[in-house]
């Protein structure tokens, strides 16, 4: 590979010439592949299963620094001609296709169920659908991308992923900053680089770093950090990632951050799994010598205040008092009342509902809410939401026509099998499996059918695909057009 001169000089002085020769050598080698498992769907009697079918037997090697979901691939037989986004597993969401030093950042950056989490430079969804997971249906998410065709790849993948307690932006970070001011407990900055780190896996970025190098990004990036700064709670952590090498972006950032701000504090991160101490002995670099991976940059701050004890490093956060504890049953009740009410104003998604055997999940803790025909599950009150650019507002439920109710590919990622009444079971290895992803009519002859005629949950080694419309054997094919196969 063809390196600019004036970044082979860049890391010489960087790395020193033993660390040098490591580096070229290490640009010779193939990069690696990885996924990473989804837990919201597979249980872990299942994911012994789970893997054997993705990775064609064996057992894969873990990614250590994944928090137990990352593996390593060279892949199975997935999918058509082998292809790992096109196995019917990817359909139903239970992994997504990451490689395995972008696992890092998300890992780092410790999350828990219930808090305020924004990652800001979201797209594709690798790192959101990783915070996601880990918030378990609790809390919210607000993914954002500033690009609206990559804001819409990202709306995909966290629906896909079943997770429905997320706001999807496309804004600028100051205006996301007008709205949050001081609101979320966790933020990730992956922050837009001169990608130093990924010039053995996407070569073509070598053409972008002659065009514009690490001067073009440097003010871009203080700029996102000096707004997610704003955005941060007292006590609050925030984690700035790159992938690339180049110290003025890296170090430098943080730096310049800790002056800028001087209510942030820089905390340090374990040298753990192959990782190597910044430059500054408080952040983190992978270099692809030292670990099986691409090269990446990571730095965590907590913003002074707030939260002491376990919760200011990161910890669970301590549980509420009883006077919280009170004011959150009144809040409760609040929504059980005008959700109830919601419920009797639409009575044909009602009866829809009833077909779910067991409370569904998102509702004792969402709002629901109908706009121009379309319904939603909302992980804020409707009026507590601030005007901006949304590509979705929760969890997009369905439409309503002529008052009756369709429901939506979001609501069926949502769902496990034996949640819904009506159901039709595929094998993966059915090519019915792959003519269903490919929006085609379908019989449910000789399959585990479950439930009469109408909507049917469609579903491959029972995890759901998506709905269908059941006559006899007949199930008219209702996966969204947008997400099928070609």
């Amino acid at each position: 590979m063809e390196l600019p001169v004036a970044y082979l000089e860049e890391m010489l002085l960087l790395l020193g010439r033993t660390e040098y020769e490591k580096y070229k050598s290490s640009m010779e080698a193939e990069s690696v592949s990885g996924l990473r498992l989804n837990p919201l769907k597979i249980p872990a009697r299942r994911r012994e299963a789970v893997l054997h079918k993705i990775f064609g037997g064996g057992t894969p090697e873990a990614v250590p620094w994944s928090l137990g979901d990352g593996y390593y691939g060279d892949f199975g037989p997935l999918g058509e001609g082998g292809t790992p986004g096109k196995h019917p597993y990817h359909g139903a969401g239970l992994y997504y296709l990451q490689e395995p030093s972008a696992m890092a950042p998300a890992a780092l950056l410790p999350v828990w169920p219930g808090e305020r989490v924004l990652d800001l430079c979201a797209a594709p969804g690798g790192k959101s659908t990783a915070l996601g997971a880990r918030l378990s249906g609790t809390g919210l998410l607000v993914a954002n991308d500033r690009s609206v065709s990559r804001a819409r790849a990202l709306l995909r993948n966290l629906e896909r992923f079943g997770i429905w307690n997320c706001l999807v932006t496309a804004e600028e970070p100051g205006r996301l900053a007008e709205c949050f001011p001081g609101f979320f407990d966790k933020i990730l900055v992956d922050a837009p680089c001169s990608g130093e780190g990924m010039f053995r896996r996407e070569p073509s970025m070598v053409s972008d770093w002659e065009k514009r190098g690490p001067a073009h990004y440097v003010p871009v990036q203080r700029e996102i950090l000096r707004l997610a700064c704003r955005m941060l709670r007292p006590g609050g952590l925030l984690l700035y990632s790159t992938c690339t090498f180049s110290e003025t972006e890296d170090e430098g950032a943080a730096a310049w951050l800790l002056g800028a701000e001087p209510e942030l504090e820089q905390l340090a991160l374990p040298a753990a799994h192959g990782f190597s101490q910044g430059t500054d002995g408080a952040s983190l670099r992978l270099y692809p010598w030292r670990l099986k991976g691409e090269g990446h940059f990571a730095a965590l701050f907590r913003k002074k205040g707030g939260m002491s004890g376990r919760g200011a490093e990161g910890g669970k956060p301590e549980e509420t008092d009883g006077g919280g504890r009170e004011a959150e049953n009144e809040a409760d009740e609040r929504r059980r009342r005008r959700n109830g009410l919601f419920l009797k104003k639409q009575p044909d998604f009602a009866a829809f509902r009833e077909r779910i055997r067991t409370p569904f999940r998102p509702e004792s803790r969402g709002y629901y809410w109908e706009r121009d025909g379309a319904l939603y599950l909302l992980p804020l009150p409707p009026e507590e939401l601030p005007s901006l650019r949304y590509l979705r507002t929760g969890l997009f439920l369905g439409t309503m026509k002529r008052g009756r109710f369709a429901p939506s590919q979001a609501l069926a990622m949502c769902l496990k099998k034996e949640e819904f009444s009506d159901t039709a079971d595929f094998p993966a290895e059915d090519i019915r499996t792959v003519k269903y992803l490919k929006g085609e009519t379908v019989t449910a002859e000789g399959v585990s059918c479950e439930g009469g005629d109408g909507w049917c949950l469609v579903c491959v080694d029972g995890w759901p695909l998506g709905f269908a419309r059941r006559s006899g054997e007949t199930l008219k094919n209702k996966y969204d057009p947008g997400w099928r196969w070609t």
